[in-house]
């Protein structure tokens, strides 16, 4: 936790963040999230998320950000997806919580604070213990926010298990500088399918059944996800983009992009400048 300057260009870094904004004007923007909420906010970056924010000196509240280094070292964090699904890459949406919340999960940042800037011998071991309890808190704001027909329904432990590794495969094989084999096909099923040890069709049948989409609109909507992020955070030309998405050609992308948005890469990307 620190200074934060009021205006960062788009950057990637390998860290998950929690921040809370108590009050202030600007936004940030993390991912595809651009519509930034304007009251007391909580908000997070997941590892290789493209980030950055546009902010006044009004702005008040924490962040804090937590290294694989720290999340390695305890086995509370074991399963940290797991159990806090809010640092998704795809979930990490910024949500506003009630005033009346505000002080309990400042005072949690504060103690995180307080002990990072000691000179305690053992501050890290509190310091796992209150992240840990922060966690728990924004989980706690978080589950108001969710639709919570998913956790009504009676799903089957393998199917929800094939489900959890299906979209973890999509975000990781997207991920930069994963090694691939030769002519795989990131935007079918049958690629992960085949991973999996499952015919695609039974894939397909298991994530539709549980979500309501078929497996083939995960992947596009984590695709279109990637390439909004792009668009409004980066300058790289539609053409770099689209080859980074494995796309075929631009042509391809841009004929994706308008399917799903009804907007050009370019139209979309003048939409969302700051």
């Amino acid at each position: 936790m620190g200074k934060v300057i009021s205006n960062m260009p788009p950057f990637r870094h390998e860290f998950y963040s929690i921040a809370i904004k108590a009050n202030g004007e600007g936004k940030a923007i993390t991912g595809h999230n651009t519509d930034f909420p304007e009251g007391v906010t909580v908000f997070f970056n997941s590892p290789f998320q493209i980030t950055s924010w546009d902010i006044v000196p009004n702005w008040t509240g924490f962040y804090i950000m937590i290294s694989q280094d720290f999340l390695a070292s305890s086995h509370h964090f074991e399963k940290l997806l797991d159990e806090f699904p809010f640092l998704k890459i795809d979930e990490s949406i910024p949500f506003e919580i009630d005033p009346k919340d505000l002080p309990e999960i400042l005072a949690i940042y504060k103690r995180i604070k307080e002990e990072y800037t000691s000179d305690k011998a053992d501050k890290f071991q509190f310091i796992e213990v209150y992240v840990l309890l922060l966690l728990n808190q924004v989980k706690r704001l978080f589950n108001k926010q969710v639709d919570a027909n998913l956790a009504s329904k009676q799903i089957r432990t393998a199917d929800l298990k094939m489900l959890s590794r299906f979209q973890k495969l999509i975000k990781t094989s997207f991920y930069p500088d994963t090694e691939l084999l030769a002519d795989v096909n990131l935007h079918s099923p049958s690629y992960y399918a085949e991973i999996l040890s499952v015919h695609p069709n039974h894939l397909n049948a298991v994530v539709k059944s549980i979500t309501g989409h078929t497996a083939l609109r995960h992947i596009h909507n984590h695709i279109l996800k990637l390439a909004k992020a792009e668009l409004a955070q980066t300058n790289d030309s539609v053409k770099e983009i689209a080859y980074r998405l494995y796309f075929d050609t631009p042509n391809r992308f841009s004929s994706f992009f308008k399917k799903y948005t009804e907007k050009t890469p370019l139209a979309y990307r003048k939409s969302k400048q700051l």
